[in-house]
Protein backbone atom coordinates (compact mmCIF):
# COMPACT_ATOMS: atom_id res chain seq x y z
CA UNK A 1 0.00 0.00 0.00
CA UNK A 2 2.54 2.61 0.82
CA UNK A 3 4.73 1.60 -2.26
CA UNK A 4 1.57 2.41 -4.41
CA UNK A 5 1.21 5.56 -2.88
CA UNK A 6 4.70 6.58 -3.54
CA UNK A 7 4.68 5.59 -7.32
CA UNK A 8 1.27 7.86 -7.09
CA UNK A 9 3.61 10.63 -5.94
CA UNK A 10 6.52 10.45 -8.18
CA UNK A 11 4.31 10.05 -11.31
CA UNK A 12 2.71 13.46 -10.31
CA UNK A 13 5.86 14.89 -9.73
CA UNK A 14 7.30 13.91 -13.16
CA UNK A 15 3.55 15.17 -14.81
CA UNK A 16 4.17 18.23 -13.00
CA UNK A 17 7.85 18.76 -14.05
CA UNK A 18 6.84 17.79 -17.44
CA UNK A 19 3.72 20.37 -17.88
CA UNK A 20 6.24 23.13 -16.04
CA UNK A 21 8.96 21.91 -18.85
CA UNK A 22 6.38 22.00 -21.65
CA UNK A 23 5.02 25.59 -20.40
CA UNK A 24 8.92 26.91 -20.27
CA UNK A 25 9.67 25.96 -23.95
CA UNK A 26 6.25 27.43 -24.84
CA UNK A 27 7.13 30.84 -23.25
CA UNK A 28 10.79 30.54 -24.92
CA UNK A 29 9.50 30.12 -28.54
CA UNK A 30 8.20 33.82 -29.87
CA UNK A 31 6.92 34.61 -33.37
CA UNK A 32 7.45 37.90 -34.45
CA UNK A 33 4.99 39.04 -36.76
CA UNK A 34 6.14 41.34 -39.96
CA UNK A 35 6.13 45.34 -39.09
CA UNK A 36 6.41 44.66 -35.63
CA UNK A 37 9.69 45.04 -33.62
CA UNK A 38 10.12 42.75 -30.08
CA UNK A 39 12.78 44.55 -27.77
CA UNK A 40 14.09 41.44 -25.32
CA UNK A 41 15.62 42.58 -21.85
CA UNK A 42 17.86 39.72 -19.60
CA UNK A 43 17.90 39.94 -16.21
CA UNK A 44 16.27 43.62 -16.31
CA UNK A 45 18.89 45.18 -19.04
CA UNK A 46 18.31 45.87 -22.82
CA UNK A 47 19.47 42.54 -24.66
CA UNK A 48 18.34 42.73 -28.06
CA UNK A 49 15.99 43.54 -30.77
CA UNK A 50 14.11 41.07 -32.36
CA UNK A 51 12.42 41.31 -36.08
CA UNK A 52 9.88 39.26 -38.00
CA UNK A 53 11.13 35.53 -37.68
CA UNK A 54 11.05 32.90 -35.19
CA UNK A 55 13.13 33.73 -31.78
CA UNK A 56 14.05 31.52 -28.87
CA UNK A 57 14.67 33.38 -25.32
CA UNK A 58 15.85 31.81 -22.50
CA UNK A 59 13.18 30.50 -19.60
CA UNK A 60 13.05 32.64 -16.57
CA UNK A 61 16.51 35.13 -17.99
CA UNK A 62 15.18 36.94 -20.99
CA UNK A 63 11.75 39.32 -21.67
CA UNK A 64 10.04 41.13 -23.84
CA UNK A 65 10.38 44.70 -23.06
CA UNK A 66 7.68 46.13 -25.44
CA UNK A 67 6.18 45.42 -28.93
CA UNK A 68 6.59 48.55 -31.43
CA UNK A 69 4.63 48.65 -34.81
CA UNK A 70 7.25 49.71 -37.14
CA UNK A 71 4.43 51.33 -39.60
CA UNK A 72 3.76 54.72 -40.46
CA UNK A 73 0.55 56.07 -38.00
CA UNK A 74 -1.80 58.64 -38.33
CA UNK A 75 -2.91 60.91 -35.21
CA UNK A 76 -5.40 63.40 -35.21
CA UNK A 77 -4.98 65.66 -32.06
CA UNK A 78 -7.72 67.36 -30.57
CA UNK A 79 -8.01 71.26 -31.69
CA UNK A 80 -5.69 73.49 -30.24
CA UNK A 81 -6.51 76.68 -29.05
CA UNK A 82 -3.95 79.71 -30.68
CA UNK A 83 -4.01 83.50 -30.25
CA UNK A 84 -2.77 84.79 -33.51
CA UNK A 85 -0.34 88.44 -33.13
CA UNK A 86 -3.69 90.24 -33.72
CA UNK A 87 -4.96 88.79 -30.52
CA UNK A 88 -7.52 86.95 -31.55
CA UNK A 89 -8.48 83.26 -31.03
CA UNK A 90 -8.54 80.57 -33.19
CA UNK A 91 -8.61 76.64 -32.66
CA UNK A 92 -6.55 74.55 -34.79
CA UNK A 93 -7.15 70.73 -35.64
CA UNK A 94 -3.75 68.97 -36.89
CA UNK A 95 -2.81 65.47 -38.28
CA UNK A 96 0.95 64.04 -38.13
CA UNK A 97 1.81 61.15 -39.77
CA UNK A 98 5.70 59.70 -38.38
CA UNK A 99 6.84 56.12 -38.47
CA UNK A 100 9.46 54.63 -35.65
CA UNK A 101 12.60 53.80 -37.15
CA UNK A 102 14.34 53.07 -34.16
CA UNK A 103 12.45 51.15 -31.56
CA UNK A 104 15.02 51.06 -28.92
CA UNK A 105 15.04 54.97 -28.41
CA UNK A 106 11.40 55.26 -29.24
CA UNK A 107 11.39 52.37 -25.85
CA UNK A 108 13.77 54.03 -23.56
CA UNK A 109 14.25 57.43 -25.16
CA UNK A 110 10.92 58.72 -23.52
CA UNK A 111 8.34 57.21 -21.81
CA UNK A 112 5.15 57.59 -24.45
CA UNK A 113 6.46 59.13 -27.59
CA UNK A 114 2.68 59.75 -28.51
CA UNK A 115 1.98 62.28 -26.07
CA UNK A 116 5.34 63.86 -26.40
CA UNK A 117 5.04 64.19 -30.25
CA UNK A 118 1.23 65.58 -29.20
CA UNK A 119 2.53 68.56 -26.33
CA UNK A 120 5.21 69.20 -28.70
CA UNK A 121 3.27 69.72 -31.65
CA UNK A 122 0.56 71.98 -29.57
CA UNK A 123 3.77 74.44 -28.15
CA UNK A 124 5.32 74.56 -32.34
CA UNK A 125 1.93 75.74 -33.62
CA UNK A 126 1.38 78.20 -30.85
CA UNK A 127 5.14 79.89 -31.44
CA UNK A 128 4.79 79.64 -35.68
CA UNK A 129 0.98 80.77 -35.60
CA UNK A 130 1.84 83.48 -32.63
CA UNK A 131 3.88 85.02 -34.81
CA UNK A 132 1.06 85.79 -38.02
CA UNK A 133 -2.51 87.50 -37.81
CA UNK A 134 -5.74 85.93 -38.58
CA UNK A 135 -5.73 86.62 -42.28
CA UNK A 136 -1.82 84.68 -42.74
CA UNK A 137 -2.84 81.99 -40.92
CA UNK A 138 -5.80 81.22 -43.06
CA UNK A 139 -3.52 81.88 -46.55
CA UNK A 140 -0.50 80.50 -45.30
CA UNK A 141 -1.42 76.41 -44.42
CA UNK A 142 1.52 75.58 -46.26
CA UNK A 143 3.82 77.76 -44.78
CA UNK A 144 2.62 76.29 -41.39
CA UNK A 145 3.01 72.74 -42.09
CA UNK A 146 6.53 73.12 -43.43
CA UNK A 147 7.88 74.76 -40.17
CA UNK A 148 5.61 72.35 -38.27
CA UNK A 149 6.96 69.29 -39.79
CA UNK A 150 10.94 70.54 -40.01
CA UNK A 151 10.58 71.79 -35.92
CA UNK A 152 9.45 68.21 -34.69
CA UNK A 153 11.52 65.94 -37.35
CA UNK A 154 15.01 67.50 -35.50
CA UNK A 155 13.03 67.12 -32.17
CA UNK A 156 11.69 63.87 -32.61
CA UNK A 157 15.10 62.42 -34.05
CA UNK A 158 16.80 61.37 -30.93
CA UNK A 159 13.57 59.33 -30.18
CA UNK A 160 13.87 57.08 -33.05
CA UNK A 161 10.82 58.78 -34.77
CA UNK A 162 10.19 59.88 -38.04
CA UNK A 163 7.59 63.05 -38.96
CA UNK A 164 6.57 62.30 -42.57
CA UNK A 165 3.96 64.91 -42.67
CA UNK A 166 2.04 68.05 -40.94
CA UNK A 167 -1.72 68.63 -41.92
CA UNK A 168 -3.44 71.18 -40.57
CA UNK A 169 -6.99 69.66 -40.63
CA UNK A 170 -9.41 73.26 -39.67
CA UNK A 171 -8.55 76.06 -38.50
CA UNK A 172 -11.80 77.75 -37.01
CA UNK A 173 -11.63 81.75 -36.50
CA UNK A 174 -14.48 83.02 -33.76
CA UNK A 175 -17.99 83.17 -34.76
CA UNK A 176 -17.96 87.35 -34.67
CA UNK A 177 -14.92 86.75 -37.02
CA UNK A 178 -16.61 84.06 -39.24
CA UNK A 179 -19.64 86.67 -39.73
CA UNK A 180 -17.63 89.61 -40.32
CA UNK A 181 -15.80 87.39 -42.78
CA UNK A 182 -18.98 86.23 -44.76
CA UNK A 183 -19.82 89.89 -44.68
CA UNK A 184 -16.63 90.81 -46.54
CA UNK A 185 -16.75 88.09 -48.80
CA UNK A 186 -20.70 88.74 -50.12
CA UNK A 187 -19.81 92.09 -51.08
CA UNK A 188 -16.78 91.32 -52.75
CA UNK A 189 -18.28 88.85 -54.58
CA UNK A 190 -21.24 91.86 -55.27
CA UNK A 191 -18.75 94.32 -56.20
CA UNK A 192 -16.92 91.87 -58.78
CA UNK A 193 -20.52 91.27 -60.12
CA UNK A 194 -21.22 94.72 -60.22
CA UNK A 195 -18.17 95.08 -62.27
CA UNK A 196 -18.25 92.56 -64.53
CA UNK A 197 -22.18 93.58 -65.03
CA UNK A 198 -21.05 97.20 -66.12
CA UNK A 199 -17.65 95.68 -68.11
CA UNK A 200 -21.01 93.77 -70.54
CA UNK A 201 -23.41 96.52 -70.82
CA UNK A 202 -20.07 98.17 -72.22
CA UNK A 203 -18.59 95.69 -74.70
CA UNK A 204 -22.18 95.33 -75.77
CA UNK A 205 -22.92 99.44 -76.20
CA UNK A 206 -19.31 99.29 -78.09
CA UNK A 207 -20.51 96.42 -80.30
CA UNK A 208 -23.87 97.65 -81.05
CA UNK A 209 -22.52 101.22 -82.01
CA UNK A 210 -19.91 99.82 -84.16
CA UNK A 211 -23.03 97.61 -85.78
CA UNK A 212 -25.12 100.63 -86.26
CA UNK A 213 -21.83 102.52 -87.85
CA UNK A 214 -21.08 99.95 -90.04
CA UNK A 215 -24.67 99.98 -91.32
CA UNK A 216 -25.15 103.29 -91.87
CA UNK A 217 -21.74 103.77 -93.73
CA UNK A 218 -22.64 100.63 -95.78
CA UNK A 219 -26.65 102.02 -96.71
CA UNK A 220 -24.94 105.73 -97.59
CA UNK A 221 -22.48 103.75 -99.41
CA UNK A 222 -25.20 101.59 -101.26
CA UNK A 223 -27.50 104.83 -101.34
CA UNK A 224 -24.10 106.99 -102.86
CA UNK A 225 -23.73 104.11 -105.61
CA UNK A 226 -27.91 104.22 -106.59
CA UNK A 227 -28.00 107.38 -107.16
CA UNK A 228 -24.28 107.93 -109.39
CA UNK A 229 -26.07 104.87 -111.07
CA UNK A 230 -29.28 106.07 -111.63
CA UNK A 231 -27.78 109.88 -112.70
CA UNK A 232 -25.41 107.90 -115.60
CA UNK A 233 -28.77 105.77 -116.91
CA UNK A 234 -30.31 109.59 -117.06
CA UNK A 235 -27.77 111.03 -118.20
CA UNK A 236 -27.41 108.31 -120.98
CA UNK A 237 -31.25 108.24 -121.51
CA UNK A 238 -31.26 112.34 -121.98
CA UNK A 239 -28.26 111.96 -124.57
CA UNK A 240 -29.66 109.45 -126.27
CA UNK A 241 -32.94 111.07 -126.68
CA UNK A 242 -31.50 114.17 -127.94
CA UNK A 243 -29.52 112.60 -130.39
CA UNK A 244 -32.36 110.63 -131.49
CA UNK A 245 -34.17 113.55 -132.31
CA UNK A 246 -31.30 115.85 -133.90
CA UNK A 247 -30.52 112.74 -136.23
CA UNK A 248 -34.59 112.14 -136.76
CA UNK A 249 -34.82 115.87 -138.23
CA UNK A 250 -38.24 115.46 -136.27
CA UNK A 251 -40.76 118.23 -137.63
CA UNK A 252 -43.51 120.17 -135.88
CA UNK A 253 -46.51 117.34 -136.55
CA UNK A 254 -44.32 114.66 -134.12
CA UNK A 255 -43.51 117.29 -131.76
CA UNK A 256 -47.19 118.12 -131.67
CA UNK A 257 -48.81 114.88 -131.66
CA UNK A 258 -45.86 114.19 -128.74
CA UNK A 259 -47.67 117.26 -126.53
CA UNK A 260 -51.02 115.40 -127.35
CA UNK A 261 -49.86 111.93 -125.98
CA UNK A 262 -48.58 113.56 -122.68
CA UNK A 263 -51.61 115.57 -121.96
CA UNK A 264 -54.06 112.68 -121.16
CA UNK A 265 -51.15 111.65 -118.27
CA UNK A 266 -51.01 114.94 -117.03
CA UNK A 267 -54.70 114.94 -116.20
CA UNK A 268 -54.78 111.63 -114.48
CA UNK A 269 -53.62 113.18 -111.38
CA UNK A 270 -56.26 113.57 -108.93
CA UNK A 271 -54.29 116.65 -107.10
CA UNK A 272 -53.58 118.79 -110.53
CA UNK A 273 -55.82 121.31 -110.02
CA UNK A 274 -53.57 123.56 -112.52
CA UNK A 275 -51.66 122.87 -115.56
CA UNK A 276 -48.42 124.44 -116.81
CA UNK A 277 -48.33 124.55 -120.83
CA UNK A 278 -45.66 125.48 -122.13
CA UNK A 279 -45.05 128.84 -124.77
CA UNK A 280 -44.58 125.95 -127.84
CA UNK A 281 -47.89 124.37 -127.26
CA UNK A 282 -49.56 126.74 -128.86
CA UNK A 283 -47.46 126.82 -132.36
CA UNK A 284 -47.81 122.88 -132.03
CA UNK A 285 -51.59 123.47 -131.90
CA UNK A 286 -51.81 124.97 -134.96
CA UNK A 287 -49.46 123.35 -136.66
CA UNK A 288 -52.02 120.55 -135.72
CA UNK A 289 -55.13 122.62 -136.45
CA UNK A 290 -53.26 123.41 -140.03
CA UNK A 291 -53.25 119.29 -140.31
CA UNK A 292 -57.21 119.00 -140.35
CA UNK A 293 -57.62 121.85 -142.73
CA UNK A 294 -58.52 125.07 -140.22
CA UNK A 295 -55.99 127.48 -140.74
CA UNK A 296 -55.91 131.22 -140.16
CA UNK A 297 -52.86 132.20 -143.00
CA UNK A 298 -53.22 131.87 -146.93
CA UNK A 299 -49.61 130.01 -147.36
CA UNK A 300 -49.62 126.61 -148.14
CA UNK A 301 -47.29 123.83 -145.81
CA UNK A 302 -44.27 122.23 -147.64
CA UNK A 303 -42.12 119.58 -146.23
CA UNK A 304 -38.36 120.16 -146.16
CA UNK A 305 -36.84 118.69 -149.75
CA UNK A 306 -33.63 117.44 -147.62
CA UNK A 307 -36.21 115.69 -145.55
CA UNK A 308 -38.45 114.53 -148.12
CA UNK A 309 -35.35 112.49 -150.23
CA UNK A 310 -34.15 110.97 -146.49
CA UNK A 311 -37.14 109.49 -145.82
CA UNK A 312 -40.86 108.86 -147.13
CA UNK A 313 -43.48 109.48 -144.72
CA UNK A 314 -46.79 107.91 -144.37
CA UNK A 315 -48.79 110.68 -143.48
CA UNK A 316 -50.21 112.99 -146.39
CA UNK A 317 -51.82 116.66 -145.19
CA UNK A 318 -55.24 117.28 -146.09
CA UNK A 319 -54.64 121.35 -145.95
CA UNK A 320 -55.17 122.93 -149.35
CA UNK A 321 -52.63 125.72 -148.39
CA UNK A 322 -50.32 124.26 -145.06
CA UNK A 323 -47.08 126.63 -146.13
CA UNK A 324 -47.83 128.74 -143.15
CA UNK A 325 -48.51 126.48 -140.82
CA UNK A 326 -45.47 124.30 -141.31
CA UNK A 327 -43.53 127.47 -141.77
CA UNK A 328 -44.82 128.39 -137.31
CA UNK A 329 -44.19 124.52 -136.71
CA UNK A 330 -40.76 124.62 -138.44
CA UNK A 331 -40.19 127.86 -135.96
CA UNK A 332 -41.17 126.04 -132.61
CA UNK A 333 -39.18 122.81 -133.40
CA UNK A 334 -35.71 125.14 -133.79
CA UNK A 335 -36.47 126.44 -130.75
CA UNK A 336 -37.31 123.50 -128.91
CA UNK A 337 -33.96 122.17 -130.67
CA UNK A 338 -32.10 125.07 -129.33
CA UNK A 339 -33.32 124.29 -125.29
CA UNK A 340 -32.33 120.67 -126.15
CA UNK A 341 -28.98 121.45 -127.38
CA UNK A 342 -28.70 123.83 -123.87
CA UNK A 343 -29.42 121.35 -121.60
CA UNK A 344 -26.86 118.85 -123.36
CA UNK A 345 -24.21 121.48 -122.88
CA UNK A 346 -25.36 121.78 -119.32
CA UNK A 347 -25.08 117.86 -118.88
CA UNK A 348 -21.39 118.01 -119.22
CA UNK A 349 -20.53 117.78 -123.41
CA UNK A 350 -21.96 119.65 -126.25
CA UNK A 351 -24.13 118.34 -128.89
CA UNK A 352 -21.99 116.80 -131.26
CA UNK A 353 -24.65 115.94 -134.57
CA UNK A 354 -21.63 114.26 -136.14
CA UNK A 355 -20.97 111.59 -132.63
CA UNK A 356 -22.27 108.27 -132.43
CA UNK A 357 -25.70 107.43 -131.12
CA UNK A 358 -26.11 107.02 -127.37
CA UNK A 359 -22.41 109.17 -126.45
Amino acid sequence: MGDNVGTIIVWIAIAVLAIFVIAAIARAIIVVQQTQAYLVERLGRYHSTMDAGLHLLVPFIDKVRAKVDLREMVYSFPPQSVITSDNLVVDIDTVIYFQVTDPKSAVYEIANYITGVEQLTTTTLRNIVGTMDLEQTLTSRDQINGQLRGVLDDATGKWGIRVNRVELKSIEPPLSIKDSMEKQMRAERDRRAAILTAEGVKQSAILTAEGEKQSAILKAEGEAQSKILKAEGEARAILQVFDAIHEGDADSKLLSYQYLQMLPEVAKANNNQMWFVPTEFTGALKAVAAGFGVTDESEPLERDPERARSRTSRITSALADPRAALEEARRQAEGISGEAEQAGTRSGKPFDPDAEKGQ
